[in-house]
């Protein structure tokens, strides 16, 4: 059986991995620690075709630590304990487990102790948020390390790389006029780069080959699927999907949410996107939106399909119906940069807590208005810094729900927000 190209081409040290610059340059955070001989258990967090398989494989070898491998498709706690009775006889193993957010509870409790004690050294992969699918005790004993999507410079390196070090390539001569095409359809996956080449290479029986476009795209149109849950149509479909919600189209966003149901796509993923939107597309315009969608989450990981998609279809209509304002996500943006620049400013001394006579004495809490002491529970004062005293960060957006708060906040500050 012929090894596809991906992993005939596979880096085999740091030196040959692309991309990640942040992590694998120079003053990379995880070439220091290769260097240095001082591995952590890590999450390595990102889309897929980064190299989270490949940086496992090389931080293993390159520290010459026994290695072991787990898919968590397969993969059941009885495997898991495997290894960890197999590594109490051998130092410094490294189990690698793909994947990793398919583990449910149980498995990977199974991980915690032999991770704790240091009888392994965990690498995981995953391609999902792993605050949403690692559980916290896990997560709190491993560094987790963000892997971005690939450049287009990395791609075209890559490519160049796959031709001169493979020796199948370099028989069949092989000549790049146009690379865009091959590019536009990988979307920053390695992995599917070099199999789109392979791909390419092996339905053109010569020993001279010229890539150009329009037969990348002629051989590719061949063999697309419907929806890549891992790949391309995984990114952009929900991208679709979410856009369509925020613009208002019921119909549009059921149709996208079909294609992702009909594609086996994680109901899980579905919806915790949706309550992602709720936040950020819909806010204080419809509060009930977050409510719905949160509910939707729990309801799907509940029950799965197939019933769990009159949930996500319910919610997604009731969503794309909605009014919409961004107002609050706007505000936390600005907030943030604000912090950013202005650094941790002081707390006014009048809002900082007293729990000691001396605290008291210095002046801590001193000026204090008790909200609920006053009409309508509201004394004015000052709550920011004074560096950035009467900064507006929060701007209600123009919909029925969030004018009846601007109405409110008016009424309050007059005219020292701008309300």
């Amino acid at each position: 059986m012929k090894i596809p190209l991906a992993e005939r081409v596979r880096p085999k040290h740091l030196d040959e991995f692309i991309g990640q610059d942040h992590l694998v340059g120079r003053q990379g955070v995880i070439r220091k620690m290769v260097e240095n001989k001082q591995l952590v258990s890590m999450i390595l967090w990102g889309p897929p075709g980064v190299g989270k398989t490949t940086l496992a494989n090389i931080i293993a070898a390159q520290m010459q630590r026994p290695f072991k491998t787990l898919s968590a498709i397969s993969s059941g706690v009885k495997d898991v304990r495997g290894v960890i009775e197999q590594a109490k006889y051998t130092q410094d193993t490294v189990l690698f487990i793909d994947e990793i957010h398919r583990f449910n509870k149980s498995q990977q409790d199974a991980l915690l102790g032999a991770v704790e004690k240091g009888i392994i050294t965990l690498i995981g992969a995953t391609t999902e948020n792993p605050s949403f699918e690692v559980n916290a005790a896990l997560l709190s004993r491993c560094q987790v390390y963000r892997l971005k999507a690939l450049e287009k410079t990395d791609l075209k390196n890559l490519i160049t790389q796959a031709i001169a070090r493979d020796q199948y390539l370099q028989n069949k001569e092989v000549h790049l006029h146009e690379i865009e095409a091959l590019l536009r359809l990988a979307d920053g996956d390695a992995r599917k780069l070099l199999n789109l080449l392979d791909m390419v290479t092996e339905a053109l029986p010569h020993n001279k080959i010229e890539i150009t476009d329009e037969v990348v795209m002629q051989i590719a149109q061949q063999k697309t699927v419907l929806y890549d849950k891992s790949g391309e149509q995984h990114y952009d479909i929900i991208s679709a999907f979410i856009k369509s919600i925020r613009g208002s189209d019921p119909n549009a966003a059921l149709y996208w949410m079909a294609r992702m149901i009909e594609g086996g796509e994680d109901p899980k993923f579905i919806a915790r996107r949706m309550l992602i939107l709720a936040s950020e597309d819909i806010g204080n315009a419809n509060p009930t939106a977050m409510v719905l969608a949160t509910n939707c989450f729990q309801a799907v990981t509940f029950i799965g399909y197939p019933e769990c998609d009159l949930i996500l279809a319910q919610t997604a209509t009731y969503l794309a119906s909605s009014p919409k304002s961004n107002a609050s996500y706007t505000a936390i943006r600005k907030a943030q940069r604000l912090v950013r620049e202005k650094g941790n400013l002081p707390v006014p001394m009048h809002l900082r807590n007293a729990p000691t006579s001396l605290m008291k004495k210095e002046g801590y809490g001193k000026g204090y208005k008790y909200a609920h002491d006053y009409p309508n529970n509201f004394a004015e004062q000052e709550f920011l810094p004074e560096e950035i005293a009467g900064t507006t960060l929060y701007k209600p957006g123009k919909n029925a729900r969030e004018e009846e708060l601007r109405k409110r906040l008016k009424f309050f500050w007059k005219e020292k927000y701008g309300y």
